[in-house]
């Protein structure tokens, strides 16, 4: 699954709780600086994803008109072009050996600021971080169908798309988060 730029800081929250809590990791500065460099690592790997597919999209364009001559399946052609160019863009395909990166990159970056200890293998804590990244996606679907499901029993009406709805949205989201243990 895809992450997207607005759920980066609440997976790298996710990620500095479940090493605080994990029995066999230290924070040595408290989460948030662990989370701080989680969320910086994410981003920039989604940035490099909108830049690779931008870049796709502008290819299409500029083909547009032999795509629609030969009649060929746009998606397909998306998915044939990202993969051709992916490896300009350093961006990996498969998700599982993405976030197995992202979660070595992590770990790495916050060793090197000594935001954590450890005396496991690394690969126990990296784990820990890529099992935080996978179980957060595999939820999230189901923590907005809760808060949407909350909003519609709301008396008053809120209009989807709109400032209100977005708020109570966030904060809704955020409370169900919590409850889950996913943020605190």
């Amino acid at each position: 699954m895809k992450v997207r730029m607005p759920h980066t800081p609440y997976i790298a929250n996710k990620i500095a709780i479940d090493l605080l809590n994990c029995g066999f990791v230290t924070l040595t500065q408290g989460l948030e600086p662990v989370a701080k460099i989680a969320q910086e690592i994410l981003a920039e790997d989604v940035e490099k994803e909108l830049a690779l597919e931008n870049r796709v999209n502008e290819v299409l364009e500029d083909n547009n008109d032999d795509i629609e001559f030969m009649q060929v399946d746009r998606r397909n052609m998306f998915w044939l072009i990202k993969k051709r160019l992916a490896k300009d863009f350093d961006v990996t395909l498969s998700y599982e050996d993405r976030y197995n990166d992202i979660a070595h990159r992590i770990l790495e970056a916050a060793w090197k600021e000594d935001l954590l200890e450890y005396n496991v293998s690394e690969n126990r804590v990296k784990n820990v971080i890529y099992n935080g990244i996978d179980s957060y996606l595999k939820s999230f679907e189901g923590i907005e169908d809760i808060v949407i499901e909350k909003i519609s029993h709301y008396k008053r009406k809120l209009i989807p798309g709109s400032e209100e709805y977005e708020l109570v949205f966030e904060r809704l989201y955020e409370e169900e988060l919590r409850r889950k243990g996913m943020l605190k």
